[in-house]
């Protein structure tokens, strides 16, 4: 079955980088739309970062623009988000999710299971 696997999440102090991987298996990947989301606690999920299934489309969270990259490996059916001047507000778990709708079959959407990114002193 479809399957996303978060990894590459830690504690990291302010201004560090962290790289975020999403492994995916189960499903076509390379015809998904993947996004990056993240919920801290206390606070509602947000979606921080998102590709288009070619990668040639991107958007992004205003408060990460400029620090944060997502990018995408068809091949390797993978989705990276690259964190850089890592701030306390970044502190959240992050969680990976693929969709994908037509008109056919609707939204068919998998999330992953997230990984903690703490930024602390």
């Amino acid at each position: 079955q479809a399957q996303l696997v978060e990894s590459g999440g830690g504690l990291v102090q302010p201004g560090g980088s962290l790289r975020l991987s999403c492994a995916a298996s189960g499903f076509t990947f390379n015809i998904y739309a993947m996004s990056w989301y993240r919920q801290a606690p206390g606070k509602e999920r947000e979606r921080v970062a998102a590709i288009t299934a070619n990668g040639g489309n991107t958007d992004y969270l205003h408060s990460v623009k400029g620090r944060f990259t997502i990018s995408r490996d068809n091949a390797e059916n993978t989705v990276y988000l690259q964190m850089n001047s890592l701030k306390f507000e970044d502190t959240a778990v992050y969680y990976c999710y693929a969709q994908k709708s037509t008109a056919s079959r609707g939204l068919e959407d998998y999330w992953g299971q997230g990984t903690q990114v703490t930024v602390s002193s």
